[in-house]
């Protein structure tokens, strides 16, 4: 695919996937959708780790409501069933570490699109509005799915009914998001943590994610099991002899992802 509204990255194993409207604080589009589903496919074939983020000052303004498909209509349902599930799943569902880098505002389908990531790291400057109710929606894009199981029932109902503006440090505070980081310091700690999880081992982290996503869902005993399984799965992998082996011989281990 020819990318005309993302920027596509590869280097020592991390993929990063950067919305590229500046201009429209990267609203999304049905174009930019297909090319960030089609992307995180590409980047889980290839890549050890994948980086979602905006350029320029935003991470996203949500769904671009002039895109309407040349006529003057949106229909939310299709959209919503075509467009924003496979791209979503594509993120959810990527067998690699992802993490959402959080430049600058979020809102409305923007701000779910990067939940759906494993980890999000946000600027002290950035903030999340889930703006649905201002105009006469609900939230989507995974936000009533996402929200309640990372802020709490009090917090994800508040946060849309009231469609208010949370902070970074708040959204951290209550657990939206793994943390925010002073503005002057963002760029250089988004890196280090990508970086960290591109050259991590690949397996154990595909594990960590399957089995505590599990979780919601399975019995003490059937998560035992699971996690019985998975373990088995790492212990035979190359990354935990290096680990081991790193370990015994004091020095940092050099991860394949293998």
């Amino acid at each position: 695919m020819d990318y005309k509204e993302i920027l596509y990255t590869l280097e020592d194993g991390l993929a990063i996937v950067t919305l590229n409207r500046p201009s429209k604080m990267n609203a999304l589009t049905g174009q930019m959708r297909a090319e960030i589903t089609h992307a995180m496919k590409r980047a889980a074939g290839e890549a050890r780790a994948v980086v979602l983020t905006g350029a320029g000052g935003a991470f996203c303004s949500g769904q671009d409501l002039s895109d309407a498909s040349g006529n003057g209509n949106i229909d939310m349902e299709r959209t919503l069933r075509d467009e924003y599930t496979p791209m979503l799943e594509a993120i959810y569902e990527c067998p690699v570490p992802t993490l959402s880098v959080i430049n600058g505002p979020v809102a409305g389908a923007g701000a779910n699109l990067a939940l759906a990531a494993d980890v999000v790291i946000a600027t002290e400057s950035a903030y999340f509005l889930q703006a649905f109710a201002r105009i006469g929606l609900m939230p989507d894009a995974g936000g009533t799915w996402f929200l309640p199981r990372q802020m709490g029932l009090a917090k994800a109902m508040g946060a849309a009914l009231f469609a208010d503006k949370i902070s970074a440090k708040q959204a951290s505070d209550w657990g939206m998001i793994w943390e925010a980081v002073p503005d002057d310091e963002f760029d250089s700690h988004w890196r280090a943590r990508a970086a960290y999880l591109a050259n991590g081992p690949t397996k154990a982290f595909g594990a960590i994610k399957t089995a505590i996503r599990a979780s919601y869902g399975n019995s003490l005993p059937e998560q035992l099991s699971v996690e019985a399984t998975l373990q088995g799965e790492c212990g035979k992998s190359r990354d935990f002899n290096e680990g081991v082996t790193a370990f015994l011989e004091k020095r940092p281990a050099t991860f394949e992802g293998r």
